[in-house]
């Protein structure tokens, strides 16, 4: 069998004898009625939890629209149009509403990535800025102690207006919702004392009704106000297939029971390895962000199998701390004392890898040159092909293989 799978801008392809092949986890066919656009309409026209946009603004009001930054697939310009049209009939005008990219711990958005993510019309009709992590307004403290600062732009303004796309989140269970608060929005700070939370058993992915850093972060997004929601559902080509709107969490909830009807996957058992993918640019734009992939592919591999990571990684690790721990340490169960210790940002990201180091060899597919992947706990390789049959040598020619080409987006689910 001949896999595609992506790889930043690009695909690589491997081949596998179909002996191996205990599965590939496409996402489930089901039956859908709208997409794009006409979703989007359909999601604005029908809230849930809430009235109509149009309904809720007043003309004369600031209105903040808070959508994604450049490391995820959120399709802002497709959106844009539609929300605004409900603006317009609300008699908003359009130099009262700011576009806030939520960049989060993330690095700032150059001036074409900003008007890619916006779409030139929208860029040129009204102000699109970063969110600004050194311009923040304390807006109160969560229960659990977490800072609520929030960005200038948003706090200061009248209405709050949320975007996203939902996939699986490996501690917050999953993306979407108040997550363009927190962490979104939000500062260093704040971010790292909600996040901090991940050490609790049930802050882990696909569960949402019992997590603590999920209800940490609604409590915050509640102390700063979300006045509506649009987030969407996207298929393995990045198209939106589902849309929901209103109530930050009603609406949010709807959309995750959305996405497990397509990307929660049951596997009979776990394999001895396990090929993923985040399925190309932006999702793997950095090492930060492919070890999404890395976290779902966990749940498919049996002890002692082998991840083959596959990633572009083309801008690095993506987050300083996150660097600095992996490279500081001797071998992985360092990262994992550390972090029980001393809780960075970042450095969750590490620990989080050495976690399923504990488990499984990981050979990672990306850009990285070879002798920086060995320093930090993986095996190189510029090939899936090469890596495979690296696999294939170790757990020999009977071994079992799952992949998962959109690895972000997918939840293994062993039934035994």
């Amino acid at each position: 069998m001949k896999i595609t799978l992506g790889f930043g801008d690009k695909e690589q392809e491997v081949r596998i004898p179909d002996k191996n092949i205990q599965e590939v986890l496409a996402p489930n066919q089901i039956v859908h009625g709208l997409s794009g656009d006409s979703e989007v309409q359909r999601a604005l026209i029908n809230p849930i939890g809430s009235q109509r946009l149009k309904e809720i603004v007043k003309p004369g009001e600031k209105i903040a629209i808070v959508t994604s930054d450049i490391t995820r697939p959120m399709p802002t310009n497709i959106v844009m149009p539609l929300l605004l049209e409900e603006l317009k009939q609300a008699g908003v005008d359009e130099n009262d509403v700011t576009l806030v990219f939520a960049l989060g711990s993330h690095r700032k958005h150059t001036v074409e990535e900003k008007k890619k993510l916006a779409g030139i019309d929208i860029y040129t009709r009204i102000r699109c800025v970063d969110s600004n992590p050194e311009d923040c307004i304390r807006l109160g403290v969560t229960a659990h102690g977490t800072p609520v600062n929030i960005t200038r732009a948003v706090a200061e303004a009248d209405r709050r207006i949320c975007l996203g796309n939902i996939e699986y989140h490996y501690f917050a269970g999953y993306s979407g919702g108040a997550k363009a608060i927190m962490p979104g929005v939000s500062t260093r700070e704040a971010i790292q004392s909600n996040h901090s939370l991940m050490v609790n058993p049930n802050a882990c992915v696909g569960n949402i009704t019992a997590n603590p850093l999920r209800k940490d972060i609604e409590e915050a997004a509640e102390l700063c106000g979300i006045d509506f929601i649009l987030n969407v559902v996207l298929d393995e080509h990045k198209k939106i297939i589902y849309a929901c709107a209103g109530d930050a969490v009603k609406a949010h909830r709807e959309g995750c029971k959305f996405l497990d009807k397509i990307y929660r996957k049951k596997i009979q058992k776990r394999s001895d390895i396990v090929i993923v993918s985040q399925g190309g640019a932006p999702k793997d734009l950095n090492l930060y962000q492919t070890q999404k992939a890395l976290d779902n592919a966990k749940h498919a591999v049996k002890d002692g199998g082998t991840i083959i990571l596959v990633g572009s990684c083309r801008e690095g690790m993506g987050e300083k701390n996150f660097e600095q721990w992996m490279l500081e340490a001797k071998k992985p169960q360092e990262l994992i004392e550390r972090i029980r210790k001393d809780f960075r940002l970042g450095g969750h990201k590490a620990a989080a890898i050495a976690l399923v180091l504990e488990r499984a060899e990981i050979y990672l597919v990306s850009e990285l040159k070879a002798d920086f992947v060995r320093s930090i706990f993986m095996k190189p390789y510029d090939t899936v092909q090469d890596a495979f049959e690296a696999a294939l040598h170790k757990h020999g020619k009977d071994a079992s293989v799952i992949v998962m080409p959109y690895g972000g987006s997918t939840l293994p689910q062993a039934e035994f």
